[in-house]
């Protein structure tokens, strides 16, 4: 279900940022305006477009959130294996594209091996 998830965020958060997306939109608010004198700028005429609204942010929140939670940690992942080694491992390259459980792991392994690495130099050489 994760990756279903991730999958739909991803294409969603993508399809809104896109010029079509927001024409979209204001073609909405044109014709919603232009139903007012319709139906008489009724209660029921602006609820439709308080509901719309309500309902589309409501929902981009938590898509727009979980692609920006992925994000950000497969961003950091891939600034700890440079910090560490100075030249980044292909494996890093598009993690931002897994689910938060595999960049988490990813993580994980990046703090084990810069504390092998710590430890590996804080002992004395020759001895």
């Amino acid at each position: 279900m994760e990756r279903k998830f991730n999958w739909l965020a991803e294409i969603v958060a993508h399809a809104a940022g896109r010029a079509w997306a927001f024409a979209l939109c204001v073609l909405s608010l044109i014709l919603w305006a232009i139903a007012g004198p319709i139906f008489q700028y009724s209660e029921s005429w602006q609820l439709i477009i308080n509901t719309g609204t309500t309902i589309v942010t409501f929902l981009m929140v938590f898509l727009i959130q979980n692609t920006q939670n992925r994000n950000g940690a497969a961003i950091q992942a891939k600034l700890d294996e440079l910090i560490r080694t100075g030249r980044a491992k292909n494996d890093f390259i598009g993690i931002e594209h897994l689910t938060e459980a595999e960049v988490e792991d990813f993580r994980k392994r990046c703090a084990q091996a810069a504390e092998k690495a710590a430890a590996s130099s804080l002992s004395p050489v020759g001895t």
